[in-house]
């Protein structure tokens, strides 16, 4: 059954980006470390437009990710802070954009469409829509998932555990985060990172 799960890499001290982040430093001060697990990666050289890279449980999680994925939801901050990903993203997919601000859909080669949707549940109910019988990737950033979590919509919660120490940025969770029971159904761990998976209870 089709399911929307929330998938994002973290340090260890609980930080998805570090400080200063903006659209001149999209994931803030040090916040690259957080993705340097998966820059030499097969499975995401592909998905670039990139020939080769390296094989391995950590390419086979990201691999796993993107087969069953079939939309994603991500933050208007996010967005920005990546400059829309050129003009080719590496999505290849629909993308809502959570937004006060909407406006008409932006086309991009490759086949990502970034569609601007006001309200979480809004935005979820597209992404099933435009998904059909694949999963709904909540990508990020923080505040996303937290409304996801907020609004009783995640199912499964992926966290890369990266062994860096930020010391300030944004929090993935946060003094507003909802409660929530998880129960972990994963671990795969590499030198570069430990993949944790959880189930949200409802």
């Amino acid at each position: 059954m089709p399911k929307v799960a929330a998938d994002i890499s973290t340090s260890l001290d609980g930080f998805v980006a570090g400080p200063n982040d903006g659209p001149d430093n999209g994931l803030g001060d040090g916040g690259d470390r957080l993705h340097q697990w998966l820059y030499d990666l097969g499975s995401w050289r592909e998905r670039h437009g990139l020939e080769g890279g390296e094989a391995g449980r950590d390419a086979e999680v990201l691999e796993e990710a993107f087969a069953t994925t079939g939309a994603i939801v991500l933050g208007k901050r996010m967005f920005d802070n990546a400059r829309g990903w050129g003009e080719e993203p590496p999505f290849h997919m629909p993308v809502f954009v959570l937004t006060h601000d909407t406006r008409d859909p932006l086309e991009k080669d490759g086949g990502t469409t970034f569609t601007f949707v006001e309200g979480i549940e809004n935005a979820v109910e597209q992404a099933r829509a435009a998904a059909g019988d694949q999963d709904v990737s909540i990508g990020g950033g923080a505040s996303v998932i937290q409304q996801c979590i907020g609004a009783g919509l995640l199912d499964e919660l992926q966290i890369h555990l990266v062994p860096v120490l930020l010391g300030g940025g944004v929090l993935l969770f946060g003094p507003n985060t909802r409660p929530a029971e998880l129960e972990c159904t994963r671990v795969i761990d590499s030198p570069a990172v430990t993949h944790l998976r959880f189930r949200v209870a409802t």
